[in-house]
């Protein structure tokens, strides 16, 4: 394990900075088509409307890093999450969900500090799953 290098804080960056445009930018056109005026002035989704936004950030970050062992981001920046234990499998589901259900507070400056401050510059997610995220190249 200690030859297998993690890849870089710039190149995580960019990979969800890519995924996380994708996901607003879902959002933003749901809250424009399907959006109710709130008491603040906004527009909020409720129902229907928000359960579709819940799921379509549950396919582009937890079912795309199950399924393909990447997400969007992660393709366009050539690195991929793997597991500490076992570098050569796909993700479990498991260690999936683990990776994305912390993303609201890794998303603050906490993954980043994280990143910055770990060893294997693992984010929460990373670390409860006991994953990290290397360079690799897409076939």
């Amino acid at each position: 394990m200690e030859n297998i290098k993690s890849a870089k804080l710039i190149k995580r960056l960019v990979s969800a900075i890519i995924d996380y445009s994708l996901i607003f930018g879902f959002i933003y056109i749901m809250k424009v088509f399907y959006g109710e005026e709130n008491p603040i002035g906004g527009t909020s989704l409720s129902g229907f409307s928000a359960l579709i936004v819940v799921l379509f950030w549950f396919v582009v970050t937890i079912l795309f890093d199950y399924l393909f062992g990447h997400t969007i981001g992660n393709y366009v920046c050539n690195i991929k999450p793997v597991s500490i234990a076992d570098i050569n499998r796909k993700l479990t589901f498991g260690e999936s969900i683990k990776r994305h259900f912390l993303d609201w507070i890794d998303l603050s400056f906490i993954g980043l500090i994280l990143i910055i401050a770990t060893e294997r510059n693992q984010r929460l997610g990373d670390l409860c799953a006991k994953t990290i995220v290397i360079n690799y190249k897409f076939k």
